[in-house]
């Protein structure tokens, strides 16, 4: 099968039109987007130098494929059909065989040919199969690639049985090497028709091309490229700081979402009263970015400004009519916060904790208040756990004071109105009612880390409570079955778990995952709702959590797959001390004993299985039932290096252990040499593989060996 060369290149544009998408499902739908078509190219055998760029805007998804070919190769195969034995007559006239196999390929019989084949000559066809056009193709797949985005949710406005998108389509552009095709989506029919910016444009541009339609939509308010008008708010941004010799409260995920909130973004400065300063600057910030989606700026010294940067989407704001509008929507938002911060703080922080019986939290799991006292309890058990980190029974109290004030805010108006600002106010309000310092941040801080790039608290009560909130979340939806899939992650599970194993690296807390899990287990069996968490559910609540350290050694530190495959067989239950194992492993596995001993341990580990042996049994070994010096020699050196090994580990030198294991590799290499292991004699054959499954069993608690990748020897 060969293509038929056909070279002749054609360009793509094709634009989703519709309501305003929100910003923050863009990025990943543009890509989505470029994947899609790529995917659906490459099936039909187009993707060969294609080029596929998608951009997004809030009014639209744009795709830009350029290098298509006008037309699917034509592709010519051979089709083998009777012996020529059959298909001829000895005078050579052909048979009924021959005429039928012709009439099926719908060749005419003097078409025919022989090809030798193994089994002799066979008659044969040629068949061409014409590729189809770019255009055929596109008009059924550019649907397909649009109907495959995947939306947090979608909606439908022709009908309960119409198409489905994130928002109404309105148009539809496909130009082909400047014609439109003939497809539609969602029941738009495609065409050559765009429209500008819903204020500034026209609503009907004709375009030909991309670049046609990219300098149309620029004169008519619309700037396509993302990455153009991200380009284009930076600017204005630092050109105002500059003017005003103030600083931009720096926030790079507000910087993303502005982009695609507008599609002629534009930057404006606007005041309000510096009274409103009094207020912590975490509230006017987040209610300026959270609320507004605006910037705050600071003053040289890091104090905040009475001034915001707002990016409009419009070209500009001669009259201020703009800046006045958003303005007054801020003095009123702040006026809400200042009303808050005053009437909250009539009573203290811990009165609101009756109130948290009304608010649940998860209805298996009962409501905040029954939530508070299962944080309390694992709070003092790791606290407890800490003291010999320096840690005192009056860090114990501490810790359960900030397990107690920490869901607190939940009940205040403030965090009712910006709710962005839970945990963050509970610590404001901690602090400006005289609870101590160490209490106060640990509550402003319990939610850390939201994420991997996410300080973690920052003292140890801090860590204490938010490591007992995130198991707490863990444990007990894991007991009633809330388990995180696919997509589907209500009670961000996942990122509980991110942030237990963070908390734990960053800081170099010696704690056990698993009798940390049993914790909070106990505590869920104890106090409210007093439900049981089974054996089966707490390893897979561990495993959960593994999971994540994997993930943070492998994409975070750059440690190799197979590195912390070896270390976690090996055991990593406690995260700090399984880092130590892998800058170890990491060292040492490009000497030259340890890539060979690796193999060997490998080839140990499938004996041992074959064999139905487990390694962690402890058979005994006899030496009186060796043959070879090869057997003597390997249990020497496994009892003294064993011995070695031991002291090393237990003194933390894990790159030392792990080089006196590497230098068994010659008794190892020995032994396999000179040895048959599955002896005849069952007492001698069950005495060699117990000293392998020693060898494995005394080796493997640092790194199994066994799962550094690297070829078995034959």
């Amino acid at each position: 099968m060969k293509p038929v060369a056909n070279e002749k290149r054609v360009e793509l544009l094709f634009e989703v039109g519709c309501e305003e998408i929100p910003a923050g499902m863009l990025p990943k739908a543009e890509e989505e987007l470029r994947t899609n078509i790529e995917k659906l190219l490459s099936a039909e055998s187009l993707s060969e130098g294609v080029t596929v760029e998608t951009f997004s805007a809030p009014r639209r998804l744009t795709a830009w494929v350029r290098g298509l070919l006008a037309k699917q190769p034509d592709v010519e195969t051979e089709v083998t059909g009777p012996p020529k034995s059959v298909a001829y007559e000895p005078v050579g006239a052909p048979t009924r065989a021959a005429l039928s196999f012709a009439e099926k390929q719908g060749v005419h019989v003097s078409d025919l040919y022989l090809v030798q084949t193994p089994k002799g000559e066979y008659v044969a066809a040629k068949q061409i199969k014409l590729g189809r056009t770019a255009a055929q193709i596109l008009t059924a797949i550019l649907p397909r690639s649009v109907h495959d985005l995947t939306w947090p949710r979608s909606m439908t406005w022709t009908g309960l049985e119409g198409a489905r998108f994130i928002r109404p389509i309105r148009w539809i552009v496909a130009v082909l090497e400047g014609k439109p095709l003939k497809l539609s989506v969602g029941g738009i029919p495609a065409g050559d028709t765009t429209r500008g910016h819903r204020f500034l444009g026209s609503s009907a541009i004709r375009v030909k091309s991309f670049g046609g339609y990219e300098k149309h939509l620029h004169s008519n308010g619309v700037i396509v490229r993302p990455a153009e008008r991200q380009e284009k708010i930076d600017r204005e941004l630092a050109a105002h700081a500059k003017r005003s010799g103030l600083d931009i409260h720096e926030d790079a995920a507000l910087r993303k979402l502005v982009i695609y909130l507008n599609e002629f973004p534009t930057v404006i400065q606007g005041d309000f009263d510096p009274a409103f300063l009094n207020l912590p600057d975490e509230i006017l910030v987040i209610v300026m970015r959270d609320h507004q989606k605006y910037f705050a700026v600071e003053k040289k010294n890091g104090d905040l400004a009475p001034h915001f940067l707002a990016v409009i989407n419009v070209a500009g704001d001669s009259k201020g009519i703009i800046r006045a509008g958003h303005e007054r929507v801020l003095r009123a938002r702040f006026a809400d916060a200042q009303f808050f911060w005053t009437s909250d703080q009539k009573c203290r922080l811990a009165d609101y904790l009756p109130k948290l019986e009304r608010i649940t939290y998860e209805s298996r799991l009962g409501s905040f208040r029954d939530k508070v006292e299962r944080v309390r309890a694992i709070s003092r058990w790791l606290t407890e756990q800490w003291f010999n980190l320096g840690m005192l029974q009056a860090h114990v109290a501490e810790a359960d004071r900030a397990a107690e004030l920490a869901k607190c805010d939940l009940a205040t108006e403030m965090v009712r109105e910006f709710p962005e600002l839970q945990g963050i106010v509970g610590g404001l309000y901690a602090r400006a009612q005289g609870e101590p310092v160490e209490v106060a941040d640990a509550v402003y801080d319990h939610y850390r880390p939201v994420g991997l790039d996410d300080p973690i608290p920052r003292n140890l009560t801090g860590c204490a409570v938010a490591l007992a909130d995130k198991l707490d979340s863990v444990v007990g939806c894991f007991a009633v079955g809330v388990v995180p899939t696919g997509s589907s992650d209500p009670y961000a599970l996942r990122r509980a778990a991110l942030g237990i194993v963070k908390i734990i690296l960053d800081k170099k807390l010696p704690l056990s995952i698993s009798l940390s899990i049993g914790a909070a287990a106990k505590a869920l069996v104890t106090l409210k709702p007093k439900r049981g968490v089974t054996p089966a559910q707490e390893a897979q609540i561990l495993e959960f959590i593994l999971d994540r350290a994997k993930y943070v050694f492998r994409e975070r530190e750059g440690f190799g797959y197979d590195e912390v495959s070896a270390v976690f067989r090996a055991g990593a239950d406690d995260l700090v001390d399984a880092q130590k194992r892998l800058v170890a492993l990491k060292a040492i596995r490009k000497s030259k004993n340890f890539e060979p001993l690796a193999v060997s341990f490998k080839r140990i580990r499938k004996i041992l299985e074959k064999a139905n042996i487990p390694a962690k049994d402890g058979h005994h070994v006899n030496p009186d039932l060796f043959e070879s010096p090869a057997e003597r020699e390997l249990y020497s050196a496994v009892r003294d290096a064993a011995t070695k090994v031991q002291a090393l580990k237990r003194a933390g030198k894990y790159q030392e252990a792990l080089v006196v294991i590497a230098g068994l590799r010659k008794a190892v290499d020995q032994f396999f040499d000179g040895v048959m292991v599955m002896a005849e004699n069952e007492a001698v054959r069950n005495n060699r593989l117990a000293l392998l499954a020693e060898l494995l069993r005394e080796f493997t608690t640092v790194a199994d060996f066994s799962e550094i990748g690297g070829e078995e020897r034959r």
